[in-house]
């Protein structure tokens, strides 16, 4: 597990698997540590993967300033990781609220990206949040699963702001609630940086303006990858943001939540690889 130096001299862990070109990885939750990720559904026998745990996250350190959570302030965590992996250029995935510091790195370091991938990614830094009409809207896609009537109306109650988080309506963010998946969802506790993930979108991360008129010269590849279930970001809205860059295509994984590669290793891999396999 290579272990080097960011901004301030904060010692940041990167997990490192399979062969071949890198792929630095950026994990959302916002900061969750990236052992969630896992090997992305067998992307690792494609690519090596760079599995970057973020400052406060998982086997990275926590910072003195607490400030340097917010996420424009991470954009050089990953710039010190493209140095330290030696790349000239680095293909990026990036998954849900990692969309964000994705896109944030792709507007101030355009010459440094090869290829970009962004994964059921939310675009908070393009203004465009997930609203709960996107939510409930997805939602009621699942009205036939077994679990549907106890979860709804607390998803709902949550998204009004008149109920709390309630573990009931976890089934919602997977395209399917099988033993994977309840696994999967149990460990987002004990792997979110809670303190961390409050200030990930602090006052002044996003100049949703700026970033967007930076993106529109990125010449980099990029693939915006939705799920068919999810409701943040729904497909429309994940739509909206692929067209902001110059080069994007855009895709919707059938029967996807908000981790394809949990729902469908072998189409999420597919899609994926075949998108860092193209040209420079």
């Amino acid at each position: 597990m290579p272990i080097f130096r960011a901004p301030g001299g904060v010692r940041l862990a990167c997990h490192m698997s399979g062969e071949g070109r890198p792929l630095v990885v950026l994990p959302g939750g916002p900061m969750r540590a990236s052992a969630y990720l896992g090997n992305l559904g067998g992307l690792h026998e494609h690519r090596q993967l760079a599995l970057l745990d973020l400052r406060g996250t998982g086997e990275s350190e926590v910072p003195a300033d607490p400030a340097t959570y917010r996420c424009d302030r991470l954009v050089d965590d990953v710039e010190a990781l493209r140095r330290h992996l030696g790349l000239e250029r680095m293909d990026v995935l990036a998954h849900s609220a990692g969309g964000s510091l994705a896109m944030l790195y792709a507007a101030r370091y355009p010459d440094r990206l090869r290829r970009l991938a962004l994964i059921t990614a939310t675009p908070r830094a393009l203004g465009m949040p997930a609203t709960a009409e996107d939510r409930l809207a997805a939602a009621r896609l699942r009205a036939s699963e077994p679990w549907f009537a106890d979860a709804f109306p607390a998803f709902e109650s949550w998204l009004s702001g008149t109920g709390d988080f309630d573990p009931v309506f976890l089934p919602f963010f997977y395209g399917r609630w099988d033993d994977t998946a309840r696994v999967h969802a149990d460990r987002e506790e004990d792997e979110t940086n809670d303190d961390a993930a409050d200030r990930y979108g602090a006052d002044g991360a996003y100049d949703p303006n700026a970033t967007r008129t930076a993106l529109a010269r990125v010449t980099a590849p990029v693939l915006v990858l939705a799920g068919e279930m999810d409701g943040g970001p729904s497909p429309a809205l994940a739509r909206r943001a692929a067209e902001v860059f110059p080069v994007a295509e855009f895709t919707v994984q059938p029967g996807a939540g908000h981790y394809p590669w949990l729902d469908d290793p072998e189409w999420f891999v597919r899609r994926v690889a075949a998108f860092f396999s193209g040209p420079e």
